[in-house]
């Protein structure tokens, strides 16, 4: 709350006070020009005919309702800026309905038609790497020696069909990749892609995608948009 000094100054900041607590005058506590200016003519009707308050007082009030009128229209600027952004942010996540997106997990929907992308990273490379598919039941339904792999993140596809070019029924399957370095196996980390069922807005104005066969994640789980 703003504090005004000098002669007529304790009816004024009486003023203030009251006005401070009241139940939502404008948006809280705000105060607006036409209030501040009511209350300088409130003040100047109370001053002290003896004693007015020195000019330079009146200039350090005004600019202090500048600096915080400022203040004000930058915190709405703000606030219109950030919910113009989500807004956007919003719209951009629906128009990702039917789409693949890349998400940490093991397990991925195998549709109708198309193929699954595995996305997995080589810290340091590996001698020899292999993916192996599983059916829910946990049968490996498919599997390949993928060779040696470089440093950095590497890309696979399963095009869900078998050695007769045959497609294997639509459903889950988990995929499991695994890396022999000097003679020392074990698994790496993939990122599987997944077809964007729904997307649902939270309270919170937070994004959860609904991924076909992994599930809801949050939009800061995905790692890549196809």
């Amino acid at each position: 709350m703003m504090e005004i000094n000098g002669a007529g100054g304790n009816a004024l900041n009486k003023i203030l006070s009251d006005y401070g607590h009241q139940e939502e005058p404008k948006k809280k506590n705000e105060m607006g020009r036409d209030e501040f200016l009511r209350l300088l003519i409130a003040q100047l009707e109370n001053q002290d005919p003896t004693n007015p308050q020195d000019n330079g007082e009146f200039i350090s009030q005004l600019a202090q309702f500048s600096s915080l009128e400022e203040a004000q229209k930058m915190t709405q600027s703000f606030e219109q800026f950030s919910s113009a952004f989500q807004s956007t942010q919003h719209l951009q996540a629906t128009s990702l309905v039917g789409r693949p997106v890349h998400v940490k997990t093991n397990t991925t929907q195998l549709g109708e038609s198309g193929a699954i992308s595995v996305l997995a990273d080589f810290d340091g490379g590996a001698q020899s790497a292999t993916l192996r598919v599983y059916d829910t039941r946990g049968n490996i339904v498919d599997q390949f020696a993928l060779g040696e792999q470089s440093d950095g993140r590497q890309e696979f596809f399963w095009t869900g069909t078998d050695a007769n070019d045959e497609r294997f029924p639509p459903g889950k399957y988990s995929f499991e990749l695994s890396v022999s370095r000097n003679g020392i196996t074990e698994q790496v980390p993939t990122y599987l892609s997944a077809n964007v069922n729904s997307v649902t807005i939270e309270k919170s104005g937070s994004l959860t995608l609904n991924l076909a066969g992994v599930g809801p994640r949050s939009m800061s789980e995905i790692l890549q948009i196809n």
